[in-house]
């Protein structure tokens, strides 16, 4: 077992944002659901990733105080190998994820989740620098539409498009989630 699933903020906190937006939501689901499964059926550990700010009054959608750190409705229940918490864009910084990988022999991660160009982007190239494989499949993940410097929207499907040209190659491999679960299971059979 050298392959782990990392499932990046998928958390009810966004849908508490005005940006959250629902179209493709359900293609998202669906291939993060399909990226879980496989993991759960090769045996192989799906982490938790939840973003957390501080804040005891509850306001922040992402306090743990608020009651919206939790799974996004619609995710694939499932036994996480390990939960973290993290309060940067990548999951390694300051959550204990990096010890917890090198403790149990984790050389590959795939990257899922949520925001697409935000912490499953910033993830794969703090992994990449740190030396982890990487994997990184943009059809599991989700991001809103965003404003450009000058004012014209930037579309979920070209953020999309954009995170996977800047990270294939170079911090990256970037498959759909069943060239990845193949890429894994045939990874695992080799070493096994």
């Amino acid at each position: 077992m050298t392959t782990a699933l990392l499932v990046i903020d998928v958390q009810h906190s966004f849908t508490q944002r005005p940006s959250f937006e629902t179209d493709g939501l359900a293609a998202y689901l669906d291939a993060q659901n399909r990226l879980i499964a496989g993991f759960e059926a090769a045996g192989l550990p799906v982490v938790r990733v939840f973003h957390v700010q501080p804040d005891a009054s509850g306001a922040d959608p992402f306090s743990l105080e608020s009651g919206h750190v939790r799974p996004l409705d619609g995710l694939r229940a499932f036994d996480a190998a390990l939960t973290v918490h993290k309060t940067r864009h990548s999951a390694l910084v300051g959550s204990g994820l990096d010890v917890w990988l090198t403790q149990h022999g984790i050389r590959t991660l795939v990257i899922s989740g949520i925001r697409t160009e935000q912490c499953c982007e910033t993830t794969t190239r703090h992994a990449s620098d740190l030396g982890w494989d990487v994997i990184y499949v943009p059809e599991a993940t989700l991001t809103f539409t965003m404003q450009q410097p000058d004012g014209s929207p930037l579309t979920p499907a070209q953020l999309r498009a954009r995170t996977a040209t800047v990270l294939d190659g170079r911090f990256a491999r970037v498959l759909d989630a069943e060239a990845a679960l193949q890429a894994v299971t045939d990874k695992e059979a080799e070493l096994a």
